[in-house]
């Protein structure tokens, strides 16, 4: 069983940065897996904000690709997500996600981290 739990959210103003951690069970091979963050805001569905193939090649949605950085620690098994030129509209709760990257569906979630950006 894959067990993620995020960290590193909280508020901050436009332009500023946040380094969101999200880190696995013992029992998780990151190398194995492809890994991901979504985010979901009030009243919105939940969207994909990037994801990092166990060959370590990243995809990003048009929002974000430019600003924000997703990356993984091999050796402490831990998935980041930098976030950078932060802006009002990238505020949500951010989640990571996993799974084996044979499978199509995202099997493994974290419980989720608040970002609040003021304008």
């Amino acid at each position: 069983q894959v067990q993620l739990v995020e960290s590193g959210g909280g508020s901050v103003q436009a332009g500023g940065s946040l380094k969101l951690s999200c880190t696995a069970s013992r029992y998780t091979y990151y190398s194995t897996y492809c890994l991901a963050w979504f985010r979901q805001a009030p009243g919105k569905e939940r969207e994909g904000v990037g994801s990092i193939d166990s060959d370590g090649s990243t995809t990003y949605a048009d929002s974000v690709r430019g600003r924000f950085t997703i990356s993984k620690d091999y050796v402490q098994n831990i998935l980041y997500l930098q976030m950078n030129s932060l802006k009002p509209e990238d505020t949500a709760m951010y989640f990571c996600a996993a799974r084996r990257c044979v499978d199509n569906t995202w099997a493994y979630w974290g419980q989720g981290t608040q970002v609040t950006v003021s304008s």
